[in-house]
């Protein structure tokens, strides 16, 4: 099998921060997930591989299937993480973690913590990366974000015109995006940094999947690192959706005998997202992932107990054995494609 130079690029990248207690704890990891069974909880003085932290809670585009651009899971204050909260969280963490996620919902360079993130977490040796809708990459901010450390910086795109572009990423700019990458691929050729590396996502939907063959010429002109065609999660999908794509192949949903779409494939009454993993939102609460979008099973907060305390506690145990045990009794679950 041909190997990309992309994930060349990734594991050399990563190959920077791992040290013999993150191996340790990654094994030791796998193991407590292959041997979990409910009401047996193995995760006692073991760390997550990765954490996701919601930066903001807040966006500037209004994005049909996003629950903040929508308004469907609305945002009362609009709200940023907390640095020193942060700090603490990677203090705690860092001597096992391998990747923090600068992203949930919302825009993360809506922050203005967020490079002091970065910088925080790089210094930590931790792999870093974060996703943006591309509306904020000016030169200056360009010029910081390869300075930062940022080792990933995905950047959705979902059209290669901005008549396309727009019918998803409503109130966006697709002209303010290639510049913006133009930008940091020149700041990075001027600083002679191989990070961030660029990774442009375009969710395949049936108002673009005719620009596909455009969209990797475009890649190609922007020379971004990598370019990938992802499957859209659509949350009014029974009655099938005028979003959902024409290609199977980018499809998750299929049509039953009864009319009805559901998710393809099985679901193995497991998750690897739960042992490997877990969702700080902007209020401190430990989340199971990143399907958790309402909050509604959080496992505790970091501004009352320590990660640690929310991610290996009562809750979290219990949370994890009712998945085993039966993951399709959650409605989030229900909607997810991991195994």
């Amino acid at each position: 099998m041909k190997v990309s130079k992309f994930i060349v690029k990734h594991m050399i990248i990563s190959s920077r921060y791992w040290s013999i207690y993150k191996i340790v704890n990654g094994l030791k990891l796998i193991s407590s997930y292959l041997f979990s069974f409910p009401k047996v909880e193995k995760l006692s003085n073991i760390s997550p591989l990765f954490i996701s932290v919601e930066t903001s809670n807040f966006c500037n585009l209004q994005c049909p299937e996003c629950p903040v651009g929508t308004g469907k899971n609305p945002k009362n204050n609009k709200s940023t993480f907390d640095i020193e909260l942060y700090k603490n969280l990677i203090d705690e963490l860092k001597s096992n973690l391998l990747h923090v996620i600068l992203y949930f919902q919302g825009e993360p360079f809506l922050s203005h913590h967020l490079f002091e993130m970065i910088r925080y977490t790089h210094e930590a040796r931790v792999y870093t990366s974060t996703s943006t809708n591309g509306q904020f990459l000016s030169e200056k901010v360009a010029r910081e974000i390869v300075v930062s450390g940022l080792d990933k910086l995905i950047v959705s795109i979902d059209g290669s015109t901005q008549e396309v572009y727009e019918t998803y990423r409503k109130g966006g700019n697709l002209q303010k995006i290639k510049d913006g990458i133009n930008h940091i691929v020149e700041w990075k050729k001027e600083l002679k940094s191989v990070t961030p590396l660029i990774e442009i996502q375009f969710l395949v939907l049936k108002t673009n999947e005719h620009q596909m063959n455009d969209m990797q010429k475009l890649a190609k002109s922007l020379r971004v690192d990598r370019l990938v065609f992802k499957t859209a999660q659509l949350y009014d999908f029974e009655n099938g959706n005028e979003l959902l794509t024409s290609i199977n192949w980018f499809a998750r949903y299929e049509k039953g005998r009864n009319g009805k779409y559901s998710l393809k494939g099985k679901q193995s009454n497991r998750c690897w997202r739960l042992w490997s993993g877990a969702v700080v939102n902007v209020h401190g609460e430990v989340l199971p992932c990143c399907f958790d979008k309402s909050s509604g099973h959080s496992f505790g907060n970091i501004t009352i107990n320590s990660f640690s305390d929310c991610w290996q506690g009562e809750k979290a145990s219990s949370f994890r054995s009712q998945i085993i045990l039966n993951r399709k009794q959650f409605e989030m679950c229900r909607n997810c494609t991991s195994n």
